[in-house]
This record gives structure tokens, C-alpha cells and sequence, in this order.
């Protein structure tokens, strides 16, 4: 275990933590005539974030074997906004399962508050994708039939296997480990709440904000278009084309950062793995999404050249008006 500040943020240590995680992974097992109490002893001596990967692990054979008994391949994409709620409520209250009677117990205010905020973007999450449907046992991001139909059947089993199922939900371990990095600190020292505590929640709360208003536009977007299509309605305007054109569709890392202010201010530490490598998942899927989206909708094109795709912008140009123009 760190001893230090310094050490919470050494990829060295971090390095050789998740090696001793690698090179522990056999199933726990002792004299207990009971699995339960085993694996209770197991919880309570394990450190946190190998716990995590090692149920990442079940969760991913879980969705593998789904996804073989099933032919669907959206398994993950089900647990996307549930899972990281459980790990990070996991190195919320471990403590708590396992304080020693009688000792004054050690709150940790910006874990409580990472968690609770991970919770509530869980939440907002989890409900959007519900009512779109993708919780039906037959639902399936379109997606992956899309790259099936492309990529040859056994390099596919393999990208189901170890991209789909595997890395998938070791990254969802990963873009918790700012919340775990921040548990870790107060093993060594417990900083108080501090700017980059505000800065982050702020921006937490900011960007959720935002993604919760553009997943209530493009809901009443795609239920109003579905109506019309049922009355047999004269489509115009982004009905006609396909897509939403208007409202906004023109960090939980700072929580380790700062876990560690002012003692030890490590602004770039291995909680930034999951940032990035989520980053460019996010990257890839969207050039994939807009690729698929471009073929479907002759207009999508025009529209990329006047909106920004990430960072809201000033609008450019509308599509009517660019219509209008060429007519």
C-alpha cells in the first residue's frame, strides 16, 4: 500500500498494484466449508479497484456468453450507465463494511460527492436509454450489425471477445478510478475540499446539464417524426431530412487531482488512463455513427460542415437556409 502522496500518484505504484491484482486472480479459496465467508474474507483484504477489475471480468464473460447464446451484441451497451455506479459506490462504503467498532470513522467528502454525482449521470443514463428501448431483449445498438456485416466472421468473433466484451467493461472500471485514486489518498492523507473540488463538480454538473437537455430534444425530435410517419403527414424540415438540426445537436478526473492538493498536485497521474481512453473511443464511434448517418441521410453531410461535433459553438448557417439558397 502507498505510503505516500507521492506514491498514490507513481505509475510505478500503480503499475504494481494492478501486477499483484494479475498475479492474485485464482478464485479465493480456504478451509471455510462456506463460498459466502470466503468470499466476504476475500472482499474485505482485497484492495478496491482489483475487486472492481476482477467483477469487470465475470461481467465481461457474462456478456460474451449473452452475446453467443443470443446472436446480439449490445449486451455491454446495457450496463454502461449501471456498472460504474456499483464500483464507484464500492469504494464509497467499503470502509464503512469494515470499520472497527468504536473508532471514530474517517468521512470523505469528495468521494461521497464524485459518487453521488457518477449517480445521478447513472441515472440519467440509464432512463434515456429505457425509453429509446434498449433494455428489450432483441434490442441492439445498429452498430454492430453494421461492422459484422463488414469485418470476416472469425476476426469478428474475436473484436466481440476482446473489444465488444473484454475491453469494454475494464474501460467502465476505468473511468472510475479518478474516484478511486481520490479513496486512495485518505490511506495516506486526507486533504480537504479544495478550487478543483468546485472547478470539477461545476463542470460535472454543467455537462450534465447539457447532455440531459440534448437527450430531451432528440426524444420529442424522434417522437414527433415517428407520429407524423404514422398520420402519413407531409414531412419538411429536419422531419423530411432525417435528423435533428436544431437546439444544442448544431470530470471526474479533477477529483484525484484534487485528492492531492496542495500537498502533492499531480495534474497528469494514471487516473487519466480511462479519460483518454475513453476520449478516443468516443472518437472512433462518432466518426463510425456520422459515417453510417451520411449514408442515410444525404443532407448529414452539409450539416457537419456548419456544426461543431463535441464543443457547442456558435450555429453556422442553417440547413434551410443553405436549402434555400442552392434552390
Amino acid at each position: 500500500m502507498a505510503a505516500t502522496l507521492a506514491d498514490v500518484f507513481s505509475w510505478e505504484s500503480f503499475g504494481h498494484l494492478l501486477k499483484s491484482g494479475y498475479d492474485n486472480l485464482g478464485i479465493p479459496s480456504s478451509d471455510n466449508e462456506s463460498l459466502y465467508l470466503d468470499l466476504v474474507i476475500y472482499h474485505a483484504s482485497s484492495d478496491p479497484l482489483i475487486f472492481a477489475i476482477r467483477a469487470a471480468l465475470f461481467v465481461a464473460f457474462i456478456c460474451w456468453f449473452m452475446s453467443m447464446a443470443t446472436g446480439t451484441h449490445s449486451w455491454v451497451d446495457r450496463l454502461w450507465s449501471i456498472t460504474p455506479i456499483f464500483y464507484t459506490i464500492h469504494y464509497t462504503v467499503r470502509d464503512m463494511l469494515y470499520w472497527p467498532k468504536g473508532e471514530p470513522f474517517h468521512y470523505l467528502p469528495r468521494v461521497y460527492i464524485a459518487t453521488a454525482l457518477i449517480f445521478a449521470w447513472g441515472v440519467r443514463l440509464t432512463y434515456n436509454f429505457h425509453r429509446k428501448g434498449g433494455y428489450s431483449f432483441d434490442s441492439e445498438d445498429y452498430r454492430w450489425p453494421y461492422l459484422a456485416n463488414k469485418i470476416p466472421m472469425g476476426i469478428w468473433f474475436l473484436f466481440n471477445l476482446f473489444f465488444i466484451c473484454l475491453y469494454q467493461n475494464l474501460l467502465i472500471v476505468a473511468i472510475t478510478v479518478p474516484v478511486y485514486t481520490a479513496w486512495r489518498t485518505t490511506l495516506v492523507q486526507i486533504e480537504p475540499l479544495n478550487w478543483i473540488d468546485v472547478l470539477a463538480t461545476l463542470l460535472f454538473i454543467g455537462g450534465l446539464t447539457l447532455e440531459t437537455m440534448a437527450d430531451e430534444q432528440q426524444w420529442k425530435f424522434q417522437e414527433a417524426k415517428r407520429k407524423a410517419i404514422a398520420k402519413k403527414e407531409v414531412l419538411t424540415g429536419d422531419f423530411k431530412r432525417g435528423f435533428l438540426t436544431q437546439g444544442l445537436f448544431k470530470s471526474v478526473y479533477l477529483y484525484s487531482v484534487a485528492s492531492g492538493y496542495p500537498t502533492c498536485t499531480s495534474w497528469i497521474n494514471p487516473s487519466i488512463v480511462g479519460v483518454v481512453s475513453l476520449t478516443l473511443l468516443f472518437q472512433v464511434s462518432t466518426w463510425l455513427t456520422e459515417l453510417m448517418t451520411s449514408q442515410k441521410y444525404p443532407s448529414y453531410k452539409q450539416y457537419q460542415k456548419t456544426t461543431s461535433r463535441f464543443i457547442p459553438m456558435p450555429a453556422g448557417t442553417s440547413l434551410d437556409e443553405l436549402e434555400r439558397k442552392s434552390q
